[in-house]
């Protein structure tokens, strides 16, 4: 069954562009599209959908506003934020609020599926533009025992540089020759092996062990 997926933005060029990437995507179905934040909130709350694409600004209720009313009465949807603004201080009013994930407009294509596949994953998705603020201005955790967990294999240490580079999985199947698939699964092994389930875990992770800079 595919994902249903509701778009909301006042603009109608932007609807028209997400609405003709959604069409190319066999695993997803557009359900409706929403011109402002009021409509955004009763689409959602009559479609039921998986993924509301939801635009940041809008005329008459903007997007915190309609994250906390979706995420109150469709708990079950997932969020993502679709926004111009690069500010990390908005981006963790929004995941207060309740968003999945948080991504800027000029993203391409491929990073904006990413985006969706990772909220439908459970995790987080935290557009890469923005990590390098994020991490700067988070307090680096205590990381576990190093001989408390599994060592990467050469393979997954690859992976991981990739992921934290904001490579997305097709990405990093064609810089390694891999299938999505086998990317995905090493995905999930490094979450089950380092205890780790956000993208910005593992870029801290991967700058912590030099991997990147």
């Amino acid at each position: 069954m595919p994902t249903r997926v509701l778009i909301a933005d006042d603009h109608a060029v932007v609807r028209a562009g997400l609405r003709a990437l959604l069409g190319a995507e066999p695993s997803l179905e557009l359900v409706g599209e929403a011109s402002g934040g009021v409509e955004a909130v009763e689409l959602a709350l009559r479609l039921r959908p998986d993924i509301l694409l939801l635009d940041m600004s809008m005329p008459d209720q903007d997007g915190l506003a309609v994250t906390r009313q979706v995420r109150a009465q469709v708990p079950a949807a997932r969020i993502l934020i679709l926004t111009v603004h690069e500010d990390v201080g908005l981006l963790r009013e929004a995941m207060k609020a309740g968003a999945s994930g948080y991504v800027v407009k000029r993203a391409a294509e491929a990073e904006l599926i990413a985006a969706i596949a990772t909220v439908l994953r459970g995790d987080l998705y935290v557009d890469p533009a923005l990590l390098p603020s994020l991490l700067g201005e988070e307090a680096p955790k205590a990381a576990p025992e190093e001989d408390a967990r599994e060592p990467l294999t050469p393979r997954e240490s690859e992976v991981l540089r990739l992921i934290a580079q904001g490579y997305t999985n097709r990405q990093i199947g064609e810089a390694l020759t891999l299938s999505v698939r086998t990317v995905e699964g090493h995905r999930a092994n490094l979450s089950a092996k380092l205890g780790m389930h956000s993208r910005v875990e593992l870029v801290r992770y991967a700058r912590e062990h030099g991997l990147i800079q």
